[in-house]
């Protein structure tokens, strides 16, 4: 992560509510918990999209406080962060990150090889949910499927 611009951990997320720093994703060899992320430099941080369920779910008790990994991975140092508020469907994931990436590269200014300018990530969600929406058309399950995806930063 010291190494890289942008990251895009695809795994479980779990927010441990009594506990914000103990929040973590979840992967195939063990987790990675937010006090741990925020004890690092990242000197090139720029975009973190968390595609993991629960990397922004607030707490109903505590409805004005921000501690979940979205927040945790803004105070580590990205500017920008790609979330969800729940549970989200492996294909839904899946589209809107690929709709995501594909407008994301195809932004890019001429001669910018292999970087992407982050700076578009809120408008380049917004325009990656849309397909998701369009498919789904004006039901509840449309609404459950793209809400969930949320940016925070500039």
């Amino acid at each position: 992560m010291e190494e890289y611009s942008s990251i895009h951990p695809a795994c479980h997320g779990i927010q441990e509510t009594p506990n914000p720093l103990q929040s973590r994703f979840l992967f195939h060899k063990g987790g990675l918990d937010l006090n741990s992320i925020m004890r690092k430099n990242f000197p090139n941080a720029n975009l973190a999209y968390l595609c993991a369920c629960q990397t922004s779910a607030g707490q109903e008790n505590l409805p004005d406080e921000a501690v979940h990994l979205a927040a945790g991975m803004l105070a580590a140092g990205y500017r920008r962060v790609v979330s969800t508020m729940w549970e989200i469907g492996d294909e839904s994931a899946s589209q809107v990150a690929s709709d995501f990436y594909q407008y994301l590269w195809s932004c890019r200014p001429e001669g910018s090889g292999s970087h992407f300018d982050g700076t578009l990530s809120a408008y380049t969600l917004h325009h990656a949910t849309q397909p998701l929406r369009h498919r789904l058309g004006n039901t509840n399950a449309s609404l459950l499927a793209w809400i969930p995806f949320i940016h925070y930063g500039y």
